[in-house]
């Protein structure tokens, strides 16, 4: 079943950051399954660009979470800052390039590199495709599960949000070997991981260019926030295929999938949305043109592009 989705009108100071992820949490009356020893906040550090280009979680939001999981489940509890090695990025760094081992200093608490946990290979049934991943076994045993996405389109998925953050727990490194089966494999992890709560940052957001959005989405269903969080993006979460996938694998349900706080209409208006230049079509006669330059010049291509010249 569904859930609820908070949503909040936040401004950049950390005391107002730290207020609005407050009022988000009693928005949907948000009380964790037992008591909170350890918890551990999943941020996307997707590469290494800063906060304010919308591509990776603010500091100052993981900040707040800090101070709300102290005030709530007492100045004892454990918690650690969470991020997985990608394809093309290492954790090390970009904990270190966007402020987190600042942040970690400042709030005494830890920093944790998920490809280098005890795991084990998990294998499930997707769209009647096996897929293996190799599970971080801490996670599984950590009492309060926080994923912290961006808001933010993707080529590839059209949305990237609460779902796919997960997918961004996988501790194998090489997560591009999922990309042919991308959207079945986000579903899979999903139904392996459940995090207990989400909240996205959307303060700057990234559509076709970042936006000083100023949202905080809190949800205890990542599906239900994926589902808003397209809508607010302009694309109709019905058309999203990872979305679609996780409905005909009950993982997830619209059931119950409602709004609280503030009008979605309000961010959906001013989200820049994608069009023609930021689409896969656009995207696939850049490549076209890059293939033929290639080949007349005989010159390299940007690493980033690789995978995609040859395919």
């Amino acid at each position: 079943m569904g859930d609820v989705v908070g949503l909040v009108r936040v401004r950049s100071s950390e005391d107002e950051i730290k207020n609005s992820l407050g009022k988000a949490l009693d928005l949907i009356g948000f009380k964790p399954k037992g008591p909170v020893k350890s918890v551990d906040i999943k941020v996307n550090l997707c590469y290494y660009w800063h906060a304010s280009t919308g591509y990776t979680t603010d500091p100052r939001v993981v900040d707040g979470i800090i101070d709300c999981v102290r005030e709530r489940y007492g100045m004892g509890t454990r918690i650690r800052i969470v991020e997985a090695d990608g394809t093309a990025m290492r954790t090390k760094h970009s904990f270190l390039m966007l402020g987190y081992e600042k942040l970690a200093k400042e709030k005494s608490v830890e920093l944790f590199n998920l490809s280098q946990d005890e795991t084990s290979q998990e294998k499930v049934c997707v769209n009647g495709r096996e897929i293996a991943f190799q599970i971080p076994q801490s996670l599984l045993k950590s009492d309060l599960f926080i994923n912290v996405p961006k808001l933010k389109i993707m080529r590839d998925t059209k949305i990237t949000c609460a779902l796919k953050n997960v997918y961004g727990c996988i501790a194998s490194p090489r997560k591009i070997v999922y990309h042919p089966i991308l959207n079945e494999a986000i579903v899979g992890i999903n139904k392996i991981l459940h995090p207990d709560l989400t909240i996205v940052d959307g303060l700057v957001a990234l559509g076709r260019f970042p936006i000083q959005l100023g949202l905080i989405m809190v949800s205890r269903d990542p599906f239900s926030a994926d589902w808003i969080a397209s809508q607010i993006m302009g694309f109709n979460p019905s058309k999203i295929k990872f979305l679609k996938i996780a409905m005909k694998e009950k993982l997830g349900d619209l059931e119950g999938v409602k709004t609280s706080g503030e009008n979605m209409i309000t961010f959906k208006r001013i989200f820049p949305k994608g069009n023609f230049f930021s689409s896969k079509r656009w995207w696939d006669i850049q490549l076209g043109l890059f293939r033929l330059y290639s080949k007349v010049v005989n010159d390299v291509v940007p690493p980033m592009l690789e995978k995609d010249m040859k395919s």
